[in-house]
């Protein structure tokens, strides 16, 4: 990697390591008697947000994208922590009813908010390019995602819906909705040029709206949604395993981005087989959970980052 990329990649970096240390705690001890889904939500804001940073192209000439790159990337590991204390004050500290976890809470969705500007600035200079248009989504349902994080640490009832859908709505926009479009724009850099590939860029950023009206208001809604977002996913990880067979690539990119793609396929195959498990072995839908979610976040997100941060690093060095 050239000088640049690497304190590039240092400077990010830098939190993943006590924010990795912080996550593993929390998924560890019992003393966090936190809800899994707050345990992966403060996941994503340690370790997924700062590589998904490390991800971002900045035009050094736009001064109010370098300003925003700036703030986001010293700013992340103070709202992590804010974060992790809005979950506390509301868990552990006996405030849960009061004003507290929603205040502490707002660090995160300024934090976010950051993120969705970034985006936005990115879509307005992308020139119609597929590619940074789907990045540029991704981040912005990362503010969408900290809406909705505030929403459940207030406990406020919105649209009919109460704050444990508000927390599904908010780790649903950290990792999916957010997380798949910005995968499928990092692929977009690196591929050829297809026909198909806005069409992909489109419905990959009209998905996650439709899954989310769905949560609230329909059923039917959701599942088009849902349909239209893993079929997306579905042609990401087969044109990404083609083309990594296909090129020499870093052997640790595609180390990582095949696990990612294996533990995509690994939740298909459990959801099909999932009428049969649950007969012969009594599980439910809550024994499930856990497993989905490891594989996705863990599997499918986390493996997926990495491998697309050591493409970075490995794109440059050809380059240079």
């Amino acid at each position: 990697m050239n000088s640049s990329l690497k304190q590039r990649m240092k400077s990010v970096l830098a939190p993943v390591f006590p924010g990795g240390i912080i996550t593993i705690l929390i998924f560890s001890l019992d003393h966090f008697q936190f809800e899994l889904v707050e345990k992966f939500l403060l996941f994503a804001a340690f370790v997924i947000v700062p590589l998904v940073i490390l991800l971002l192209n900045h035009d050094e000439k736009n001064k109010h994208q370098r300003m925003i790159y700036a703030a986001m990337k010293w700013l992340q590991f103070p709202a992590a922590l804010l974060t992790l204390a809005s979950v506390m004050s509301s868990k552990m500290w006996g405030l849960e009813g009061t004003a507290i976890p929603g205040i502490l809470s707002l660090g995160w969705l300024l934090f976010t908010m950051l993120l969705g500007l970034y985006g936005l600035t990115t879509i307005m200079i992308a020139k119609g390019r597929a590619a940074e248009i789907a990045i540029g989504a991704g981040l912005v349902y990362f503010f969408v995602g900290g809406i909705w994080f505030t929403l459940y640490q207030y406990q406020i009832n919105l649209f009919q819906a109460n704050p444990a859908t508000h927390a599904l709505s908010s780790l649903h926009f950290h990792f999916s909705s957010a997380i798949v479009p910005i995968f499928i724009g990092a692929l977009g850099r690196i591929m050829t040029k297809k026909s198909w590939y806005p069409w992909v860029v489109a419905i990959d950023i009209i998905g996650p709206i439709l899954i989310a009206i769905g949560m609230i208001f329909s059923k039917p809604i959701e599942y088009i949604g849902v349909s239209l977002f893993a079929c997306n996913i579905v042609v990401y990880t087969a044109y990404l395993l083609a083309y990594l067979r296909k090129n020499a690539l870093d052997i640790k990119a595609a180390f990582f981005l095949g696990l990612s793609c294996l533990a995509f396929y690994t939740v298909v195959v459990i959801s099909i087989f999932y009428p049969l498990l649950k007969n012969m072995y009594s599980l439910t839908i809550l024994d499930f959970i856990p497993i989905y979610g490891a594989l996705h976040a863990f599997g499918f997100v986390l493996c997926g980052l990495i491998g697309w941060v050591y493409m970075v690093g490995f794109i440059h060095e050809v380059i240079d």
